[in-house]
């Protein structure tokens, strides 16, 4: 069944299991985003993190692009108007979210739309995807943390020439250098985004909130400190486990073990 937000240039469709796809749909202007899609983005990202429906989220554009980022003929409205309010940034409500979010990306990413990707926790990227980075190239200071996140992925010196000189990397590079899980045939693209859902899905749901907050959080810090808060919270996770929920461990594994098809733990 499909629904969709009242802004149709942002669709939301829910699939079978607790899949949620966003679609940006704006394909005519290779979906670059006006002030109002980005609202409806970190609305929507925000109401599928409070839904207990909804397990994992797909997020792709339509068309030939996932996208190109800020539409440059609002960039006076969207730069110095109210997209300080957090609640409507759509950045960081995709960092907010507990639930893991898979960037399906074909054809370019560039800048606002770079950072939109690098705001997933998995990318899967078609042979013909396109990530650049034109800040400065038009003259606009990045916000939505492509200086920070892209170092840190693909190392400084490669982020260095990348965004200094808009040079775009392409699907083959960008799978060399970390920065997307698979690259596919275009054909394949939400097919193998759903063939990790689902993989997601088969698993502990609290555990894998849990993991993903852990790792992204950890990540925020040196490597002592990291180790130190997943302790803390391992910790915190065993504390509040009662005789209950470790029987019920034991009959799932047992029931890995035997022939018969168990329940999800």
């Amino acid at each position: 069944m499909e629904k969709s937000s009242s802004e149709k240039l942002i669709l939301v469709t829910h699939e079978p299991g607790g899949v949620a796809c966003i679609t940006i749909n704006r394909p005519n202007s290779l979906n670059s985003l006006t002030k109002s899609m980005m609202t409806d983005l970190a609305r929507i990202f925000k109401s599928l993190d409070a839904d207990d429906s909804v397990r994992v989220i797909i997020l792709t554009g339509s068309g030939r692009s996932f996208c190109s980022g800020i539409d440059l003929t609002a960039a006076e409205d969207v730069f110095k108007g109210d997209f300080r309010d957090m609640e409507i940034d759509p950045v960081f409500q995709m960092e907010r979210c507990r639930k893991p979010i898979i960037g399906a990306v074909a054809g370019f990413a560039v800048t606002g739309g770079f950072e939109i990707s690098l705001a997933c926790d998995i990318l899967v990227a078609s042979k013909d995807a396109k990530f650049l980075d034109t800040h400065a190239r038009f003259g606009i200071f990045p916000s939505w943390g492509l200086s920070q996140k892209l170092s840190r992925i693909i190392g400084p010196c490669r982020a260095r020439e990348v965004s200094l000189t808009a040079t775009p990397i392409n699907a083959e590079q960008a799978e060399r250098w970390g920065l997307v899980n698979y690259v596919v045939d275009r054909s394949e693209l939400l097919n193998k985004a759903r063939q990790i859902a689902e993989d997601i899905i088969k698993n502990n749901q609290d555990l894998v909130l849990r993991y993903k907050a852990v790792i992204n959080d950890g990540f925020k810090h040196d490597l002592t400190r990291a180790l130190a808060l997943e302790k803390e919270r391992a910790h915190e996770y065993y504390d509040g486990m009662g005789k209950d929920y470790f029987k019920k461990m034991q009959e799932f594994i047992a029931g890995r073990n035997s022939s018969k098809p168990s329940s999800k733990l």
